[in-house]
């Protein structure tokens, strides 16, 4: 998910994209403005070394990237009539540290933070320097937003968890029975919640992202975790009733894709996902 963002380096507004993977790109439109206009962009890539940065760039990170229409520009680099534009570069090497984006208000070049900050030391060693320090403090902002919202996923996983646990102690567990039978029976109904929302068992689930911190709810959605609040709630009330375990699932499972529909799109949600709520 991408989110649009601002930062204000020495009185000028530059859009920043943040992204999930980090590969953050900054609006170069934006920067050359405090400068003059968009042709600066074309000025800087006509430049040889400009041509080599950008194509060590992307031999690092790109692995479609191709390595013979770069060589053709780097040879023609400098000479009086060479021109080169970011649709230009994209086109031919099929390079993704540049992006050109329509649009009124969004639109204009925009690059990869690292070569971002490469223009800016073209532009401006000053200038640069600030950009970083601003772009800096708005990763740690929206860290703190992301820590904030990890916070709240956990939250709501443990609501209605005593009421769920409390109803499986009192209607599923024999008394005197062992702390280890306990545990399974509490596990195993949590699962009933698992497989109703996700369509899968903690194991299973385990198993398959071996890799990955944490666990299922650990990883699942505001949305989801929402929805697995309520189902403990419901599973506690279908279990004081005495319904057996198919019957309860069937009934969650149909409540859970019932009420995920009408989250997805849910305007509270999403806010509270980017923190803003």
């Amino acid at each position: 998910m991408v989110k649009n963002r601002k930062v204000v380096v020495q009185g000028s507004q530059i859009k920043v994209l943040m992204q999930e993977d980090d590969n953050d790109f900054i609006s170069l439109t934006d920067m050359a403005k405090k400068f003059g206009d968009d042709v600066l962009i074309y000025h800087w890539m006509r430049n040889r070394n400009t041509v080599e940065f950008l194509g060590i760039w992307e031999q690092i990170h790109n692995p479609d990237f191709k390595g013979l229409e770069f060589e053709t520009f780097k040879k023609q680099a400098g000479l009086n009539n060479f021109s080169l534009t970011p649709k230009k570069w994209v086109k031919a090497t099929n390079a993704v540290g540049l992006v050109s984006k329509a649009g009124r208000y969004g639109g204009g070049t925009y690059a990869h933070k690292d070569i971002a900050f490469e223009f800016g030391s073209w532009l401006s060693a000053e200038f640069k320097l600030y950009l970083i320090k601003e772009f800096q403090r708005l990763k740690v902002e929206e860290n703190k937003r992301l820590a904030l919202g990890w916070d709240i996923k956990r939250t709501l996983a443990r609501i209605n968890y005593k009421i769920h646990t409390d109803a499986v102690k009192e209607h599923l567990i024999p008394p005197q029975v062992s702390k280890q039978a306990t545990n399974l029976t509490y596990a195993n109904e949590a699962d009933v919640l698992n497989m109703a929302l996700f369509g899968i068992i903690a194991k299973e689930w385990r198993a398959k992202n071996a890799g990955k911190e944490g666990n299922l709810r650990d990883c699942s959605t505001v949305e989801q975790l929402v929805v697995l609040s309520n189902l403990e709630s419901m599973n506690a009330e279908f279990i004081r009733q005495g319904l057996p375990q198919g019957e309860r699932l069937k009934k969650l499972n149909e409540i859970a894709i019932s009420q995920m529909k009408s989250l997805l799109d849910n305007y509270s949600i999403k806010k509270l996902k980017l923190g803003n709520g």
